[in-house]
């Protein structure tokens, strides 16, 4: 792995000679430039780039050497773990991990039944044969390495070599290294673009396949306060649960078996009896999804005018049709109850989106700095490349948004969980005619057991009358849509026709589901294996239009590769536009986040919300039972409150939690402010960098033990996948003292406070 700065953030090297002319390092410059401006708390950094900001470790008050922190294979860092979609944590030397209760609500929910129903009332295993199986689905994921492999991937390509076959010799690329790296079938391995395509990295990460679940609260207090809550601030959440991985008793991952045993995990983290205070530094180790940090203001105009507004609409369609099919259904309504919280969760952040873009002009913000760039371009003939990536890249972009109406709407008319499967099955058998270097990532024979895990997982997520109404909808949505926004092929496919009502749509499509096998777990796995003919010759209705929308498919498949093979030239060439440039401006440049390891660091804080409004940075007990209302998502259990008003704290109430800092003399120095509390800290602020995938990361203090868990963002951080306001960015923590107190008086798990190592000391 490449752990000198100028690797990460910019490529090639010779760059820097074209802009300034001199054979200086990006790393003394990002060094120089970041200790003068810096911008806050900003940067989702890559782990390797974390040796070079000690001073910002010193700034923060962050014990533990930035070089430590860098390497993967020590602590804290070997602890984190990925569960594919949130970030987690080993807290003992026995496999056991904390992680959010939402991210857990899948494997909750795989273990509810209407006679015992998890997501409402919790669960606890007092002992580890008593722990059932998350899904087979579930994984846990550990970072070993993350190795440069830009040169390997397209380093090698012409640039006479554009479009489509472009974008194919990237993915063979990467398909080799993957095969190569996976060659111990005990790791998962990816290969991912950092910079959106201007340098590429191989992460090599064990695969626990074995996953079971430990504990989690009870719904009243996992998620307390519901969708209302949600993104808001002050929070009283304990979105926390507990899962376990599993492997072989030689000590290898292995599927679920009886007969599978604790992983016993390199390391894993302390934790932190006295949490932290207000001013303390912290830092934050997860996955964090998608931002769009430098993406033009063009693509900011389009999100906004259009594809949000689009998605909430169809968001609300869901939720309105899941609640009124499932009205008088109870195995139903758990069946979809994880589908409506991540729909009200994705329908809330683009709520907030909106919201945040009226409140700040990023917009206007993004097209300054547009303006500036293609300014500071103009300046110098070496630079002309740069202009010219931007006017290419924007023609692209324009292409790319003209299809994304007719793409979303056919989306939803394809979202049918019976279609989905015909599909997919039916691209397995077409791609296993190949060799398996040549098939579609996705497809090939490392996907297998996922491909099976999906199937047999929709067997908890999926209801007959549900999803038939769910599809009419869909459908009735996509008909009301005109010219290139309909696919002809479709509409033949399904004959549909124009002005048809919902009612006649539920009518037609009825008999798919009446006369479709693919309901049944078994029936679904039996076409794994089976040849492209068996599929052309099956009655099975669903099977037979997965069989007519193919070509379509596939065409619409291949146009979106000539693009992503063109705006893999031009995207990289405009970002070493923009990291130039921000160098020259001593801003600190990071990839955006894509949903691999990466590390923020901040301090615990309060901010300003609004006009006259200043939020602290901690919630308590005491404030939870002052919001209780006896129903929910207000509905404080009946134990919390007991426990509580009897007085039972453990050495967990603090009257206080202000604390004595040095002198400081530079301008961004931050004085805390005493903090009364007088409870139990619940939830807490800070000003780490995160964002959706972050849910579940490991907050830790200076010295590396674990003090909370990260589980959202205040509703005014929002947009900070766009563009990062120090002022106001905070992320919401659930205080581990929370957790701590939750198990040892409330739940009395002592199985787990005595399995874990945890520090009582100041």
């Amino acid at each position: 792995m490449r752990s000198d700065f100028h690797r990460a953030v910019m490529r090639p090297t010779f760059l820097w000679d074209i802009i300034m002319n001199t054979r200086i390092t990006l790393s003394v410059l990002a060094l120089a430039g970041f200790c003068h401006n810096a911008l806050a708390d900003e940067g989702q950094w890559q782990p390797h780039q974390i040796a070079q900001l000690q001073s910002e470790f010193d700034r923060v008050g962050i014990e533990l050497p930035a070089k430590q922190v860098a390497d993967l294979n020590q602590y804290p860092m070997n602890a984190v773990v990925g569960l594919g979609y949130c970030s987690a944590s080993f807290v003992s030397p026995k496999g056991l991990v904390v992680t959010n209760h939402h991210c857990g609500y899948g494997a909750i929910q795989h273990n509810t039944t209407v006679e015992n129903n998890l997501t409402k009332n919790g669960f606890l295993a007092k002992r580890m044969q008593d722990e059932p199986s998350a899904g087979p689905q579930e994984r846990l994921y550990i970072t070993e390495s993350v190795t440069d492999v830009t040169d390997k991937v397209i380093g090698n390509l012409s640039a006479s070599l554009k479009g489509k076959k472009r974008y194919d010799a990237i993915q063979n690329n990467r398909k080799v290294l993957i095969k190569e790296c996976e060659s111990n079938p005990d790791y998962r391995c990816s290969v991912r673009a950092f910079h959106h395509g201007m340098e590429y990295f191989l992460l090599k990460s064990l695969m626990i396949k074995d996953v079971r679940l430990v504990y989690a609260p009870p719904e009243a207090i996992g998620n307390y306060g519901g969708d209302i809550d949600n993104y808001e601030y002050p929070r009283h959440t304990g979105d926390f649960t507990f899962l376990r991985g599993y492997v072989n008793k030689e000590g290898k991952p292995a599927p679920y078996s009886k007969d599978n045993v604790p992983y016993e995990s390199k390391s894993y983290l302390k934790v932190s009896a006295t949490g932290v205070r207000e001013g303390d530094g912290i830092i934050l180790a997860g996955y964090p999804g998608r931002t769009s940090r430098y993406k033009l203001a063009s693509e900011i105009a389009h999100a906004a005018n259009w594809a949000y507004e689009a998605q909430i609409y169809m968001y609300n369609k869901t939720l309105d049709t899941v609640d009124g099919a499932t009205q008088n259904n109870a195995d139903a309504k758990v069946k979809y109850s994880s589908t409506v919280k991540s729909i009200n969760n994705r329908m809330k952040k683009r709520l907030g989106l909106l919201d945040g873009f009226k409140a700040t002009d990023i917009h206007g913000i993004k097209l300054k700095n547009e303006k500036a760039l293609t300014d500071w371009i103009k300046q110098d003939r070496s630079r002309a490349h740069f202009a010219q990536s931007h006017q290419q890249l924007t023609e692209l972009l324009t292409q790319s948004q003209a299809a994304d109406k007719r793409d979303f709407y056919y989306g939803y008319a394809q979202s049918n969980s019976l279609l989905g499967a015909a599909k997919r099955l039916y691209r397995l058998a077409k791609e296993n005619e190949k060799a398996d270097a040549q098939r579609k990532l996705g497809y090939q024979e490392r996907d297998l057991p996922m491909i099976k895990a999906r199937l047999k997982r929709m067997t908890k997520r999926f209801d007959a009358g549900v999803d038939h109404k769910l599809w009419t909808a869909y459908l009735y949505e996509y008909s009301k849509q005109t010219g290139t926004s309909r696919v002809a092929a479709f509409d033949k496919a399904v004959k549909l026709g124009d002005s048809l009502s919902k009612a006649q749509i539920a009518a037609m499509i009825a008999p798919l589901y009446k006369n479709s096998g693919l309901g049944d777990e078994q029936t679904r796995l039996s076409w794994i294996g089976k040849k492209p003919a068996d599929f052309e010759n099956s009655n099975d209705p669903f099977i037979q239009l997965a069989v007519k929308l193919y070509e379509t498919n596939l065409k619409f498949e291949e146009e979106g590769e000539e693009l992503s093979g063109l705006l893999a030239q031009a995207r990289p060439d405009y970002m070493r536009a923009i990291i130039a440039y921000n160098k020259s401006l001593g801003k600190p440049v990071y990839p955006d986040a894509n949903s691999t390891l990466r590390i923020s660091y901040g301090s615990v804080g309060g901010y300003p919300s609004s006009d006259g409004v200043y939020k602290t940075p901690f919630t308590t007990v005491k404030g939870m039972i002052a919001k209780h209302t006896g129903e929910a998502p207000f509905n404080v259990p009946k134990k919390v409150m007991d426990t509580y008003n009897a007085g039972s704290f453990g050495p967990y109430k603090y009257e206080n939690l202000d604390r004595k800092v040095k002198t400081c003399s530079a301008p961004d120095c931050y004085k805390p402010r005493p903090t009364k509390l007088d409870s139990v800290p619940l939830n807490f602020l800070s000003s780490a960098d995160t964002t959706g995938g972050n849910s579940g990361s490991p907050v830790m203090n200076g010295k590396g033990e674990l003090v909370g868990l990260n589980f959202d963002s205040t509703y005014e951080s929002i947009t900070k996948d766009w563009y990062f306001n120090a002022d106001i960015t905070r992320a919401i923590h659930v205080d581990i003292r929370y957790v701590l107190w939750l198990l040892e008086n409330v739940e009395s798990a002592n199985n787990l406070i005595n399995e874990m190592t945890i520090s009582r000391g100041l």
